[in-house]
């Protein structure tokens, strides 16, 4: 079996396959079949250049903020083409309760600036959040900043690695940023800081699916002023009184707990019905600690002189700790701890 699977003539077939060539070159025995599996799926060979998985290991597990500003995701958009004052990235964070966008143009990503835009455009703004949760980037691991949010007692948590759906708000928001400065700029992609601001209020003034209300009114209490309204006035606009302007702000904000509480309902139920759609395509891996497992090789970890003959899985690796809903703490078989969290999503089992 060993020299028509990886002999001259072998191709590193599957099991089937295999089977076949040994029968086709005059062998049998009556568990030839399943021999043949069993000995292709251990074929280090097989493994490590295994196609990747793309199928979800675990359930889809949703994040609910139990009020506004509670939950924050933030995250990197870029780089862009270079802007006055020389940004070209975008840091962007956005609340897990009301959608709420906060996003500021920036030259250099560091670890200060992320500081300084946590201050100025949450806490100061909407107060001290509950947790922020963001990626590994260096910016966000840094002690300093770290410590900045111990003091203040804000929880960090942080996302698998190369697992960005862990923190699939921030995505969301990234690429509605994205694809509205997309459109807006055309061929002057430079002027994307400029249109920024547009993007955002337009953002902030629409409907979103999950809660059925505009960020702006989950966080103010009432619809914003919109140009169409000016252009073309609309029913509030034309029979404005300033007289009784304060008792309908008043009647705006006591309806205000009962909108949010009502946008929360509709949010879960969404949430309810992506997990269930998502979970009926699952192909689940659970894997218990001192077990053997193959990493997929993320293409930040590629070696860049093997080019397209880089394997998928890098490895072998032994759980260490199996955390929940999917994350596990890796360490070599030497012993050494490998950093942060890995979801299983891109780790399969070792045969050997």
């Amino acid at each position: 079996m060993r020299e028509i699977h990886e002999g001259i003539c072998g191709s590193h077939s599957g099991g089937r396959t295999l089977a076949a060539k040994v029968l086709r070159a005059g062998y049998y025995w009556p568990t030839l079949k399943g021999d043949c599996v069993e000995f292709v799926k251990k074929c280090i060979q097989c493994q490590r250049h295994g196609n990747l998985i793309h199928a979800s290991a675990t359930e889809l597990h949703s994040i609910s903020s139990p009020w506004p500003f509670a939950l924050w995701g933030i995250d990197v958009l870029g780089p862009f083409p270079v802007a006055k004052r020389q940004v070209k990235f975008l840091l962007v964070a956005v609340d897990y309760f009301t959608k709420w966008i906060e996003a500021e143009p920036l030259a250099c990503i560091s670890a200060a600036n992320v500081q300084k835009f946590v201050w100025k455009n949450l806490v100061t703004r909407f107060g001290i959040p509950y947790a922020i949760i963001s990626d590994n980037s260096l910016q966000f691991t840094d002690k300093k900043f770290n410590t900045f949010l111990e003091n203040l007692g804000v929880r960090h948590q942080f996302t698998s690695v190369e697992h960005p759906q862990s923190n699939g708000q921030a995505e969301a928001a990234n690429k509605v940023i994205l694809t509205e400065l997309k459109k807006r700029l055309g061929s002057a992609k430079g002027a994307w800081t400029e249109e920024l601001p547009e993007v955002l209020w337009a953002y902030r003034c629409t409907p979103q699916s999950p809660t059925r209300e505009t960020p702006f009114r989950l966080t103010y209490g009432a619809d914003a002023m919109i140009p169409v309204e000016v252009g073309e006035p609309s029913f509030r606009r034309r029979h404005f009184q300033e007289e009784s302007n304060d008792n309908s702000l008043r009647a705006e904000l006591d309806v205000l707990d009962e909108v949010r509480e009502n946008s929360q309902v509709v949010a879960e139920a969404c949430k309810q019905r992506m997990s269930q759609r998502f979970n009926s395509n699952l192909k689940p891996r659970t894997f218990r600690e001192g077990d053997l497992v193959w990493r997929a090789t993320g293409s930040a970890r590629r070696n860049s002189s093997e080019g397209k003959l880089a394997a998928n899985w890098d490895g072998p690796f032994q759980i260490r700790h199996a955390l929940h809903n999917g994350a596990y703490k890796l360490e070599e078989l030497s012993g050494k701890v490998i950093p942060r969290t890995w979801n299983s999503t891109h780790l399969k089992t070792y045969y050997s």
